[in-house]
């Protein structure tokens, strides 16, 4: 069965990380939900609110301070780090082919991922011409179309 840890990396909005937590939590097939790099609100208030969520729908979290740990400790086969800066569209079709997925989007605007970051997994865009796209925006248009493909839909 597949594995599919979602991430969201680089994050100081509380409300941000409560919109992003109760998407991850929603779908069957996303194991863990990992968090890196959370500071302001999301780190003070946000975390103990996605704690009680995780609790609610009985779903695994992991907050680690940088990406490498989340990578380091989940092994997984391939990574994602999502922004709509990247150059390479996703390739779901070869994604499909790994059974044990991190992908990770950024909670800031802009590039989201600094250059050591962006060697750490394949840096990839989802939507075609589309520039300033949250994180959840972005998540919901990975989630569409990976369960399409993991449900045999398409």
């Amino acid at each position: 069965m597949k594995e599919l840890y979602f991430g969201l990396h680089n994050l100081t909005s509380n409300q941000r990380l409560l919109d992003f937590s109760k998407l991850a939590f929603n779908i069957k097939y996303v194991k863990y939900l990992v968090l890196t790099k959370l500071g302001g609100t999301a780190a003070q208030s946000g975390v103990p609110e996605v704690s009680k969520l995780a609790f609610k729908y009985n779903k695994p979290i992991l907050v680690l301070p940088e990406l490498k740990d989340a990578i380091d400790l989940l092994k997984p086969e391939i990574t994602l780090l999502v922004s709509q800066n990247a150059e390479k569209q996703i390739d779901f079709n070869i994604l499909m082919k790994y059974d044990k997925i991190l992908i990770i989007f950024s909670g800031i605007e802009g590039s989201g991922f600094n250059k050591i970051e962006q060697s750490l997994g394949e840096y990839v865009r989802i939507v075609e011409d589309a520039q300033d796209l949250g994180a959840v925006s972005l998540a919901s248009f990975f989630l569409c179309k990976y369960l399409q493909l993991v449900e045999g839909k398409v």
